[in-house]
């Protein structure tokens, strides 16, 4: 019986190229083995254990994330543009209020001035004024002219009830980010709310363009918020989880509708 032939593959007769290795540069695998050569850099976010602080904060966000919030305190997530934020605080930054050393220097001018004998000028600065008892009181007195609440504010119940009382008295209102923002124009750590009663008369054409952007943000946006629930929010896992539910009860309809 004659022996097969075996017939080679074109693939294989063709000879692969070898590979021209310079011996100047020598293959050395590193090995990361005890003693070894270091491993990579990763990324350890995850392991980190994080202050008990930290933690609330995150674990609160989802909270909020997920729960179902009612209107009174969603409408705290609604905050002021970018844009029109940094005209607002420009503007509130004119009005600081004077801090300790300007205010010692002030009285220790006025009582030279007074042992001198010279007149003493008694005109009321205008300023930003601050503290919740303060602005409540300048609110209901319709002195108020412009009232700005921070976002974060904690416990969010003593600010919440102040947008229904602005809108009663139809004083502009507006929610920024960040109390210690706002705590940085009256030269302390935060500040719950900030409040304008009158600006200068340089500055008045400017505050009544922000004054008329803030109103048609907030107050004329009242009773849309008003009915605006938040939360709700689930997880991505869960959401999938969801989708799928929701795709497969689809399907078993189309299959009982064929």
């Amino acid at each position: 019986m004659a022996p097969k032939k075996v017939v080679k593959s074109a693939a294989a007769a063709k000879k692969k190229p070898e590979k021209v290795v310079n011996p100047l540069f020598e293959k050395r695998p590193k090995q990361f083995g005890i003693g070894g050569a270091l491993p990579p850099k990763r990324d350890l976010h995850r392991f980190v254990k994080w202050p008990k602080v930290v933690q609330i904060q995150r674990k609160r966000r989802i909270l909020n994330q997920r729960l179902k919030v009612p209107p009174p305190l969603n409408q705290f997530t609604k905050t002021l543009d970018k844009s029109l934020a940094t005209s607002l605080f420009k503007m509130l930054l004119k009005y600081r209020p004077e801090d300790k050393a300007a205010k010692k220097e002030r009285l220790l001018k006025r009582a030279q001035a007074e042992a001198e004998g010279k007149p003493v000028e008694a005109k009321k600065p205008i300023v930003v004024k601050y503290g919740l008892n303060h602005v409540t009181y300048l609110i209901e007195q319709n002195k108020a002219q412009l009232v700005v609440i921070a976002h974060d504010v904690d416990p969010i119940e003593l600010v919440v009830w102040l947008p229904a009382l602005c809108r009663k008295m139809e004083i502009p209102y507006c929610i920024v980010k960040g109390k210690s923002r706002l705590g940085t124009i009256v030269h302390k750590k935060t500040a719950s709310v900030l409040c304008l009663t009158t600006v200068k008369n340089e500055d008045k054409l400017e505050f009544s363009k922000i004054l008329e952007a803030i109103k048609a943000n907030f107050n004329d946006k009242y009773d849309e918020y008003r009915k605006k629930w938040g939360g709700g929010i689930m997880g991505s896992k869960s959401q999938a989880r969801t989708k799928a539910k929701e795709r497969l009860l689809a399907k078993e309809a189309a299959q009982r509708m064929s």
